[in-house]
């Protein structure tokens, strides 16, 4: 299990809970911590994250041939976001990538890490990599700054960049192309644990309630989150940054290759205003019913300091588009993300 953060010790610091236990849901204030990180002031403890490393000289391309992102070319300090799937197609990890000339640095949700080496471990074949759960040594913090890493930066031994919601490399979206977060800024940092306080100096904290919400307001999907074991990541919108569509043969390409070409998946992700009349909003993973039939969940909940309370949901695609739903009797208005 990762260590609890020393940024716990931060006056107003309240911890979060479940996966995330071990870092700020909050520090006294999550409006003006969300206020703080669309001003591009903010940073956010994501130390709960487990990171791995992949070393060798085939590092690239082996990774390139099992994952849904073309990577085998990546120069140094570039970034990308790549997926595991099932044999079936199904998400598995997704993996924050990027590569500093020698090692690929790979951060993924936490909890996870284990899981990806051992899997990884087992695919290496005769191949020239070596594969470590470093995640004791190394620790992540999330940064509203829409560029890679440079070598000489102040802190940190490289970045990821976060591509959402851009359209990269030979991809599709299934939501708009006009996304309503295009030019959102964020990135990882990976840092060594032991500087992790250094790493912040003097910039405010922002928590987990804050990045979560604007991650929910950007539609931006998330393992463990709007992902259980069925879904394929065209319901989610997921090709547009983490699938290439012509990069030859990995584990789950068929069902990615079929829905893409013959039709379209059996959910969609929505975006919901919802009710906020009431003292307490329906949790994660709740039912949503339209005239007291069942037609999906919540993935995600929030609340936004300017729009409120809002969610993220994954719905039976024939739901009408105008439809308002319910869960636990709040009300929820849709905007279609993923088109029907």
């Amino acid at each position: 299990m990762t260590p609890a953060s020393p940024l716990l010790q931060r006056p107003g610091a309240v911890a979060s809970d479940g996966a995330e236990a071990g870092v700020a849901a909050h520090y006294g204030d999550p409006m003006r911590e969300q206020r703080l990180l669309t001003e591009g002031l903010g940073v956010v403890d994501l130390s709960d994250r487990d990171v791995v490393t992949v070393t060798g000289p085939d590092r690239l391309t082996w990774l390139h041939s099992m994952t849904t992102q073309d990577v085998q070319g990546l120069a140094p300090w570039a970034s990308r976001e790549s997926l595991v799937l099932s044999p079936k197609g199904h998400v598995e990890h997704d993996l924050h990538l990027v590569d500093d000339g020698t090692t690929t640095w790979i951060t993924v949700e936490p909890g996870t890490g284990a899981a990806l080496v051992e899997w990884l471990e087992r695919m290496r074949f005769l191949l020239r990599v070596e594969v470590a759960l470093v995640t004791e040594a190394y620790a992540v913090l999330g940064e509203p700054i829409g560029r890679e890493y440079a070598p000489g930066d102040p802190a940190g031994v490289a970045a990821w960049r976060d591509p959402w919601p851009d359209l990269v490399g030979d991809t599709a979206a299934y939501g708009p192309v006009e996304h309503p977060a295009h030019g959102r800024a964020w990135r990882e940092l990976i840092v060594p644990r032991g500087d992790l306080v250094a790493a912040v100096g003097e910039r405010p904290l922002a928590g987990r309630w804050a990045s979560e919400s604007l991650r929910v307001a950007a539609w931006r999907p998330r393992v463990g989150y709007e992902t259980d074991h069925r879904t394929i990541a065209h319901e989610v919108d997921w090709l547009r940054t983490a699938v290439h569509l012509h990069k030859g043969c990995y584990r789950g390409q068929e069902t990615i290759a079929r829905v893409h070409n013959l039709g379209r998946p059996p959910r969609r992700l929505v975006f919901l205003h919802l009710d906020g009349s009431g003292h307490t909003l329906p949790a994660r993973g709740a039912a949503l019913t339209l005239d007291g039939r069942q037609v999906g969940h919540l993935t995600s909940v929030a609340r936004h300091y300017e729009d409120g309370p809002i969610a993220l949901a994954l719905v039976k695609r024939n739901t009408p588009v105008d439809a308002v739903l319910a869960s636990d009797s709040v009300s929820a208005a849709q905007t279609v993300v993923v088109a029907p």
